[in-house]
């Protein structure tokens, strides 16, 4: 039997909902529990049971979706429903699931719901202990990590950022994204010291990444750019060797 995945759906809307309510109608290991019309109205739902997967509208009065995701301190894993491609960046940011463009077809639902589905699938499988869930080092410039059935080799120079998000951590390279089930504490211990840097509960560096430094952001070589912690600011600019690191960038 199917693993039943509870799911909660937000739009000010009125069809939208209904089209939704249709489709997950549709799909035999969906349960609904909510549909919403406001942000506020999904809060509190979802204060009062958690889910498993949100559809939630973007544009919508009061608070938009965006700001609503970022509002919860333990979000479930989201589809964006909106009529607009703007937001797609920022949705993505968030890492939801999936970005689905009004008027969305039961073929594209579907398929959002298929990827959730293998993401909601992971993170209910046994805990790996500490130990088993280490990368295989093989010698000092790389290391392998599982990306989905097969192990991956990664060189700490390509290596830009890592990125903990909840279970799993982003490791971004030059040519390559992984994305693997891993504690952020466990990277750390494995990657070496005088190479990276943890300037934030959520971000690795590697040092030669490392393009600019404004405020509480770092400018990665690939230009993007990640958080710092005001209490690492400092001591980064003293690994890179910033003459004036005793002085406050603010």
């Amino acid at each position: 039997m199917d693993q039943v995945i509870t799911c909660l759906v937000v739009d000010d809307e009125p069809f939208a909902r209904d089209l939704m309510e249709n489709y997950i109608g549709r799909v035999p290991y969906l349960q609904p529990v909510a549909f919403c019309e406001s942000a506020f109205d999904a809060i509190n739902e979802l204060q009062r049971q958690p889910v498993d997967l949100l559809f939630s509208d973007i544009q919508m009065p009061n608070i938009n979706g965006i700001e609503m995701i970022r509002s919860l301190s333990n979000p479930p894993f989201v589809i964006f429903t909106t009529a607009s491609r703007e937001h797609a960046i920022a949705g993505f940011e968030l890492d939801a699931v999936d970005y689905l463009v009004k008027p969305i077809s039961f073929e594209r639902f579907l398929k959002a719901v298929n990827k959730a589905r293998n993401h909601i699938g992971q993170r209910q499988q046994p805990v790996v202990p500490v130990e088993a869930a280490k990368p295989k080092i093989s010698n000092t410039n790389h290391l392998f990590v599982k990306d989905n059935n097969k192990l991956t080799k990664i060189l700490f120079d390509d290596i830009y950022y890592v990125e903990g998000m909840k279970d799993y951590i982003k490791i971004v390279c030059g040519d390559k994204t992984v994305i693997t089930y891993m504690r952020m504490k466990v990277m750390e211990d494995v990657l070496p010291a005088d190479q990276f840097m943890r300037i934030h509960k959520s971000y690795i560096i590697r040092l030669q990444a490392v393009k600019s430094l404004m405020g509480n952001t770092v400018e990665v070589v690939n230009g993007q750019t990640v958080i710092i912690s005001k209490s690492s600011r400092q001591e980064l600019k003293r690994l890179l060797g910033i003459a004036n690191y005793g002085e406050d960038d603010e």
